[in-house]
């Protein structure tokens, strides 16, 4: 049955993935504007409609299993879900705000559990029935790898592409590397859609199954992944201005060689953890790329204070939207 909290709950996630889709938009347009291959409109453009393109590409959906598994289903309801999506949304305005590059997966996934955690304490159960900690071990475990990955590929990448291009004239090279990076920053954005927008859909397959309207194990409705995907890519074309400071420029300075090696490197690690079904973190991909680029060149070429910065607040992510959702449970628990 099709209720006014169900409906709700479905407006919400679809708000939280175009807020996703604006915060997130600095991830894979960051280098490309800073090495100025593009305007910052015309970033965003290109982003968006790469976004949209993995629709039709990423259909087996193993990211969205994973996150509408990470509650157990005797503690899962809309309460749990309405408390997690205004968690995630108020943690990620936030960060937003401050230009802090947090994960909008981990915000999402912290808030499902954090109120999940809840439910189970009022409800009589216990914090350990609460959750499959098999797929949030998977999320936890890659708060750490996504970037160690993403940093070592990059850095592999970036030393590949100088041996091959280094008897070519400087001015040669660079027009032929902005035009690559058009290439790397296009199957980022795309492989960042495939994974970013599944989160989502998870969640309102999981609302669907709890109000009754899906039985569990039933095929995703094909609208489900249609207004994800559409509600990405429409946040990726506001863009998230202070985040592309912060990504393109104060980690270390990108050259468009250097831009190409993050962003293929960001693209492949995305690409690889979509297909294992694990929801990373393309914020913690893309910085983990951009500072193996900076490797390349010297350990000084990284700002290092600017990337403990952005650890504490990756650190920080899931229990601070745990907590945020669990009090926000409580208070929806008696409202409703």
């Amino acid at each position: 049955m099709v209720t006014t909290l169900l409906i709700t709950v479905i407006i919400l996630a679809v708000v939280f993935d175009y807020i996703n889709g604006f915060h997130d938009a600095a991830n894979s347009i960051a280098t490309i504007v800073s090495t100025k291959v593009l305007s910052p409109f015309h970033a965003v453009l290109w982003a968006a409609i790469f976004n949209f393109a993995a629709y039709f590409y990423f259909t087996d959906h193993k990211v969205a299993n994973t996150v509408a598994k990470t509650v157990s289903e005797n503690f899962i309801t809309l309460e749990v879900i309405l408390a997690g999506l205004i968690a995630a949304i108020s943690w990620n305005l936030f960060t937003w705000y401050y230009g802090i590059p947090s994960s909008s997966s981990h915000t999402l996934i912290g808030g499902f559990a954090g109120a999940g955690l809840a439910n189970a304490l009022f409800s009589g159960g216990t914090l350990s029935e609460a959750l499959n900690y098999g797929p949030l071990l998977k999320v936890i475990l890659f708060i750490v790898l996504a970037p160690v990955i993403g940093m070592i590929i990059s850095s592999i990448t970036t030393l590949l592409i100088i041996n091959i291009s280094k008897n070519s004239k400087p001015s040669t090279a660079e027009k032929w590397f902005k035009r690559l990076q058009l290439l790397s920053s296009a199957a980022l954005s795309f492989t960042h859609g495939g994974n970013d927008a599944q989160k989502v859909m998870g969640i309102i397959y999981v609302a669907l199954v709890a109000s009754n309207v899906l039985t569990q194990g039933a095929e995703m409705p094909e609208w489900i992944p249609l207004i994800c995907y559409t509600a990405i890519s429409v946040g990726t074309l506001t863009g998230g201005w202070r985040i592309v400071k912060t990504m393109g420029s104060k980690i270390t300075k990108v050259t468009p060689l250097e831009g190409v090696g993050a962003e293929t490197a960001g693209a492949i690690t995305l690409g690889i953890t979509e297909h294992f079904g694990i929801p990373v973190s393309t914020t913690h991909t893309i910085t983990g790329s951009i500072i193996g680029v900076g490797l390349v060149k010297r350990v000084s070429a990284v700002r290092w204070g600017v990337t403990v910065s952005l650890i504490w607040a990756w650190v920080l992510t899931i229990p601070v939207s745990g907590i945020l959702a669990a009090l926000l449970f409580s208070i929806i628990h008696y409202i409703f």
